[in-house]
């Protein structure tokens, strides 16, 4: 039903005749004046081959969202799972693609957990904080940024100052006891800019079991910092940091529980900026690190200390970006990364491992002529432990004077086995990279000065040596179902045994009637199968709906009252590679409110969830029904 009413209103959009400059609402396409980071350079969006979303600050406080998860369903392509309430694991899957097939980046530096099972990033704790701009890079972006670009990058700015001296505060309450409060305060001081700010988030909870009556709450603080110091004319030194320490509650297997877990994660860069030849040539020499710690209890347990997992990220990069002539710019770089891990499950034995890759990449974007960029890459890995890897990328993108945006892209991209995968008590040290080739074709139509702004993108995408686990249960004679530290039979093993394939259209449409109402939407339609001869062969993917689709409008009143909705509808799925167990298809209709105080304050509210729908995206999995939030921001 949703779709149909998607679709006509996107018609009606298209006839509309009279119309201002939209709004940067969250699913807003963006225009030509944007620029944005997630290429690793500052770089217009209508010189950006591949398809991009990106999300303002303004978008960010317009929708309320407390969590970053919660403003990525909002986008094109990109669908959520998450194992109960705010704090559980959580997994972003973009353009049906494995959830650790997704890089995310914060402020320079690319998140994973090496000590995780995929070795991607669970969003759990990554809530809206201080975070100034969201990127969304949808499509294989291996060429540029690695390892594990395979569905695509979530870039993720925080704010930087302004003003010689600025801060900014929310706090909101709500359902469930639950607390959200953040805040910041930066300035610029002569050679200086800086800004730290901080969050912290309470609730309640539900129960993560879905029939189960015991809530499971959930505490996250945070932290983030940032300064650049600019040293002479040509050279300055930038310096960040980012802080989170989560402990979530959650359930047993089929039962509640008193079981919980903390997460503490921990990111710094430091980096060196130095452009010589009049600015032409900008050289970026950094460091990065990330830290991850995980540890699972079970009160009243023996042992009450379930779990444990340590993995640590270092990554030394050199980054040259020379601007040859006008449109015509070259990008070189070297990275070397350093992973640890180390994973324990009490009374079982220990697990560590390391890994170590460096690479090289090089891009030439050009503009042979007016308005149109052609872009192509190659990055060379090398795994100390399985050799090399190439992989290309070609692109165009022609943006014409009629307001018409036409993007073509070819992209090939890989993940190289997590340590998990490899260093387990389930590992599998023979196991190869999963590799990856995708292209997309998409036009974006801007009309009215911009006042509407329709987009439209068709992808396909092929992935083999896909890791799996499989099972030893009712195996013999299979020596890789014999633990190869301890001679121990063991429960299964990973292995390359999967190809997938994907495909699908992004439709979007956004608009601004008059000079206060503002309406946006999208829809997608993917096609994520199992491609393995078998029982399962042309399944759907576990966990990703075949069609999902957005709705937003907003109406600013003349006394400084702002009211919208947003009502975002999930097609059904199932949870297991069988096809046999279905999620249901469901409906999220969400009510907003601000309200100006003055030009600095703000109160707003929202209600989520309004007609309480009761949903699963994971089975037997507990979801929040209705909640009501009110608040208060501050900007000066």
């Amino acid at each position: 039903m949703l779709k149909t009413i998607f679709l006509s209103t996107t018609a009606l959009l298209a006839a509309t005749p009279a119309l201002a400059e939209p709004s940067p609402d969250a699913t807003t396409l963006p225009g030509d004046a944007i620029v944005v980071t997630a290429t690793r350079t500052p770089t217009e969006t209508d010189r950006i081959a591949s398809s991009i979303t990106v999300l303002t600050k303004e978008a960010i406080d317009q929708s309320q969202d407390i969590g970053v998860t919660e403003l990525l369903a909002r986008t094109p392509g990109i669908s959520i799972t998450r194992n109960g309430g705010y704090g559980t694991s959580t997994s972003v899957r973009i353009r049906g693609a494995e959830t650790d097939h997704t890089v995310v980046v914060i402020d320079g530096v690319k998140l994973n957990d090496p000590s995780s099972t995929g070795g991607g990033y669970n969003f759990a704790n990554l809530l809206v904080g201080d975070i100034d701009r969201i990127e969304i890079l949808r499509g294989p972006q291996s060429i540029l940024w690695g390892s594990q670009a395979i569905g695509g990058v979530v870039n993720i700015v925080t704010a930087t100052p302004d003003a010689p001296l600025e801060a900014s505060a929310d706090i909101e309450a709500g359902s469930r006891e639950t607390v959200n409060a953040r805040g910041g305060i930066g300035g610029k001081t002569g050679p200086v800019a800086w800004r730290v700010g901080g969050h912290t988030f309470t609730t309640d909870g539900i129960s993560a079991y879905a029939p189960g009556t015991e809530a499971d709450g959930y505490r996250n603080v945070g932290l983030n910092g940032r300064a650049t110091v600019t040293l002479t004319d040509n050279v300055s030194l930038d310096l960040r940091g980012y802080w989170t320490r989560g402990r979530n509650e959650f359930d047993g297997f089929n039962t509640d529980s008193p079981e919980y877990g903390i997460t503490e994660e921990f990111v710094g860069y430091a980096g060196l900026n130095v452009a010589l030849f009049d600015g032409r040539f900008r050289n970026r020499f950094a460091y990065g690190y990330t830290d991850t710690r995980r540890n699972n209890f079970n009160p009243g347990g023996n042992p009450d200390h379930t779990f444990d997992a340590k993995g640590r990220n270092e990554r030394i990069e050199y980054q040259g970006t020379f601007e040859i002539a006008q449109g015509w710019t070259a990008i070189v770089g070297a990275e070397n990364e350093r992973s640890r891990f180390f994973s324990a499950s009490p009374p079982f034995s220990e697990a560590e491992g390391k890994a170590e890759i460096t690479s090289f990449y090089s891009q030439l974007s050009a503009e042979p002529l007016s308005g149109l960029t052609l872009t192509g890459g190659v990055r060379h890995d090398d795994h100390k432990t399985y050799g090399g890897q190439t992989l290309f990328q070609a692109g165009a993108v022609w943006a014409l004077e009629t307001g018409t945006i036409l993007r073509a892209n070819y992209g090939e991209a890989f993940k190289a086995p997590s340590l998990y995968q490899l260093f387990s008590e389930y590992g599998n040290t023979t196991l190869r990279p999963e590799e990856a080739e995708g292209w997309e074709a998409g036009i974006e139509q801007h009309l009215f000065d911009d006042a509407l702004t329709l987009g439209a993108t068709w992808f396909d995408r092929d992935t083999t040596n896909q890791i799996d686990f499989f099972s030893c249960f009712g195996t013999t004679g299979d020596p890789l179902c014999v633990n190869p530290y301890t001679g121990l039979s063991r429960f299964g093993y990973y292995a390359n045994t999967a190809r997938t394939h994907a495909q699908g259209i992004e439709l979007g449409a956004a608009a601004r009637i008059g000079t206060r109402f503002t309406l946006s939407g999208n829809y997608s339609w993917i096609e994520a199968e199992n491609r393995v001869a078998g029982a399962n062969f042309g399944n759907w993917l576990p966990r990703r709906p075949r069609e999902t689709a957005n709705l937003s409008a907003d109406y600013d009143w003349a006394f400084g009252l702002s009211t919208g909705f947003a009502v975002r509808w999930s097609g059904k799925s199932y949870d297991n590679a069988s096809n046999t167990t279905v999620l249901n298809a469901y409906t999220l209709v969400d009510l907003r409110a601000e309200y100006a105080l003055s030009d600095n304050v703000r109160l707003f509210g929202r209600v989520e969830n309004l007609f309480d729908e009761e949903y699963e995206t994971v089975r037997n999995y507990g979801t929040l029904g209705r909640s009501v939030y009110a608040g208060i921001r501050t900007r000066f």
